[in-house]
């Protein structure tokens, strides 16, 4: 798939109009998504023919639905919030994609191992309930057996770098 015709398709996914602002919940724009998955899929091969998980899939499910249309095997994305949930499921039901859906906390989450090959995510910034950033990375660290995809804003980013070392 081509990368303007991946974006233009991300385009096209419901929004929400009344965005949780406690969860931090904002909407991945279609351009950055697509050039996330673009990029991890055909620069770095961790999309395509992988399974990948979309840690607090913010409600669209923008990146899982670029996951799948780059190829995925399987995608499961991730949320807390069920009325959220339903308009990724609508999105994914529209694009005609096959995603699973699980709600849950990432704090809570059960997986063990690495039955997923790479994690994408736009997790919380950390701006209403410190630290929940780096509670997403470092549960996306310890599922993915191969790669992390994670948007975080400038001025933290050494700080995630240490993070991601230790």
């Amino acid at each position: 798939m081509k990368l303007k015709q991946l974006e233009g398709l991300l385009g096209n996914l419901q929004q929400f109009s009344n965005p949780k602002v406690e969860l931090e919940q904002y909407p991945t724009g279609p351009h950055i998504a697509s050039r996330m998955l673009y990029m991890g899929g055909n620069s770095y091969g961790d999309v395509t023919e992988k399974v990948v998980a979309d840690f607090g899939c913010g409600g669209c499910g923008t990146l899982g639905a670029a996951a799948a249309l780059m190829g995925a095997d399987h995608i499961e994305l991730l949320y807390v919030y069920s009325e959220s949930l339903e308009m990724a499921t609508a999105n994914a039901e529209d694009l005609e994609l096959d995603i699973d859906f699980v709600q849950c906390d990432i704090r809570n989450l059960g997986w063990r191992g690495s039955s997923v090959d790479t994690v994408i995510m736009n997790p919380p910034f950390g701006t209403r309930r410190k630290g929940a950033d780096m509670e997403f990375l470092s549960t996306a660290l310890k599922i993915a057996s191969g790669a992390v995809y994670s948007l975080h804003t400038r001025d933290v980013s050494s700080h995630i770098k240490r993070a991601a070392l230790r």
